[in-house]
């Protein structure tokens, strides 16, 4: 059988993992049953052709990553509810599905708040502060974009330091690293066990965490071929219009890094990204690891009935 990529993401109680053809996202219940929810999916570049170019591919993997991990966090929420906590969350809605997930407009309004606090925060933020420090950093055009990359970089390790030190974050960042772990075990072919995934890095490459700050390092660059005389709000808007190109490029970038990781040039430009994971992952139990091995198991599963040009059964 040929190797296919297994992404993932840790949720509340539980991971998600994602196959080429499936996801499965598995979780851990207060009276300690795991449950699970696998799905099938079609590559929307079967359907558009287009999506598979450089560039593009990156920024759609973004958002239908965004679109599929928000779906599993609402999924994992509900799940590691207390009966006592659907109770009072079933009261309050009114006689709804208790602590039940939200519908297709509450998902849509959750991605739009969650996506916009993220512009504010890490690109407009930085861009007005910027702004302010000018009659001290000068116009010239380097230097501004200089600065408002720092601010940037430093606004996000800050925010990742803030939430490391949250007790619940941490339960969070544990099952991080047992959905690392796990890909790891599976990237090397052995056995999915509890005793062969503890032995693997919690650190990988491929990580969301190492993505989003290539994300900020490359946004200095692209940033940078903005007009410095273009008034702010049109600062502003092609900070947003550029994103997609953004993620496209740090896609493209984290992907080559990942297959050239052996390299030692590569293995210098990752290495921060690698050091910002230990901040956003930690060592999980054997029990977190159980249930990465569930979802990655699951998610395997439901993708091994399909052929496509990475995967042969």
């Amino acid at each position: 059988m040929d190797k296919i990529h297994v992404g993932g993401q840790a949720v509340i109680e539980g991971v998600m993992m994602r196959a080429p053809r499936s996801v499965a996202i598995a979780v851990r219940r207060p009276d300690n049953e795991i449950v699970v929810r696998k799905e099938l999916i079609v590559p929307l570049s079967e359907r558009f052709p287009i999506v598979k170019l450089p560039i593009i591919r990156g920024a759609v993997a973004l958002f239908t990553s965004l679109i599929i991990g928000i779906k599993a966090l609402n999924f994992s929420a509900n799940e590691a509810m207390t009966e006592d906590e659907k109770e009072q969350e079933q009261k309050k809605n009114g006689d709804k599905k208790g602590g039940g997930e939200l519908s297709s407009w509450a998902m849509a309004g959750t991605m739009s708040i969650a996506f916009g606090f993220g512009i504010c925060l890490f690109f407009l933020f930085p861009l007005y502060l910027t702004k302010l420090l000018t009659p001290v950093i000068g116009d010239n055009n380097i230097v501004f974009n200089l600065v408002d990359g720092v601010i940037r970089v430093v606004v996000f390790l800050a925010y990742i330091w803030i939430i490391s030190r949250m007790e619940d974050i941490q339960r969070v960042f544990q099952y991080h690293g047992a959905e690392h772990k796990s890909i790891f075990a599976f990237e090397d072919g052995v056995e999915l066990t509890v005793e062969n995934v503890r032995r693997y890095n919690r650190l990988h490459p491929r990580c969301g965490t190492s993505f989003l700050l290539i994300v900020m390092l490359v946004s200095i660059a692209v940033f940078s071929l903005i007009p410095k005389l273009w008034p702010f709000y049109l600062k502003a808007g092609s900070r947003i219009v550029l994103l997609p190109m953004i993620a496209g490029i740090s896609y493209e970038f984290l992907k080559w890094s990942a297959t050239n990781d052996s390299h030692p040039l590569v293995r210098m430009v990752i290495a921060p990204g690698l050091a910002l994971q230990r901040l956003t992952t930690r060592e999980p139990d054997d029990s977190q690891i159980e249930v990465a091995i569930r979802a990655m198991n699951e998610a395997l599963e439901v993708n091994a009935g399909y052929k496509d040009d990475r995967l042969v059964v």
